[in-house]
């Protein structure tokens, strides 16, 4: 177990940059207007999978992978630029997890009708 003030080796993160303030206020600083917008895009993505998926238009449809393209393209501009700044952080997984997720698809698959 990590002792106090140590960094945890499985996490993935860059330093912060720039000042945070310790104690925040309720105003917003840049990292809450970047989180709002990172939020905001994940919503976006969310909806227009669902209109690209039931469009029944094809005009329609096409646009709408349009902009569902864009909307990811902004959410990963908007997470690498926090990633940067050091404001979002990944944990690694071990080579274990890994595997189990990867057995716990290959079960998945095999359950699916249409498997080859």
């Amino acid at each position: 177990m990590n002792q106090p003030n140590q960094p945890n080796p499985n996490v993935i993160k860059n330093p912060q940059t720039g000042q945070l303030p310790q104690v925040k206020g309720p105003e917003m600083n840049e990292r809450d207007f970047l989180n709002d917008m990172l939020a905001t895009e994940k919503y976006l993505t969310d909806n227009f999978n669902i209109l690209a998926r039931e469009a029944s238009h094809q005009s329609l449809n096409g646009e709408a992978l349009r902009i569902l393209n864009e909307t990811h393209q902004a959410a990963r501009t908007l997470f690498n630029l926090m990633f940067e700044k050091g404001w979002y952080q990944l944990t690694a997984a071990s080579p274990q997890e890994i595997s189990q997720t990867g057995t716990q698809f290959q079960n998945y698959r095999s359950q699916e009708p249409y498997h080859s």
